[in-house]
């Protein structure tokens, strides 16, 4: 439940509570939309796709590593890409 202060609150990005690999794949695909927006434009930024593609790896690895994480971490993680979530699309 969202308002369990020991769980993490995903009601803002809808759906209400979401499994932390929804959440991680939901920045990886961000990422993945903001690079090829950045390579379709005329005269792409080669430090904003550097960028882009170092956020994009970050996420692929947090990814991998949910594989074998324990509870905690996978609501640390949840909650870490919650608000990165939040942050990237506003």
């Amino acid at each position: 439940m969202p308002d369990t202060p020991d769980e993490p609150d995903f009601s803002g990005l809808g759906g209400g509570d979401r499994h932390a690999a929804d959440i991680v794949q939901e920045v990886v695909h961000w990422y993945t939309e903001q690079i090829a927006a950045e390579r379709r434009a005329p005269l792409p930024d080669e430090e904003r796709l550097a960028q882009l593609t170092a956020g994009r790896t970050a996420a692929y690895e947090d990814l991998q590593r949910l594989e074998e994480a324990d509870a905690q971490e996978e609501d640390r993680l949840a909650a870490l890409y919650a608000a990165r979530l939040r942050e990237l699309e506003s």
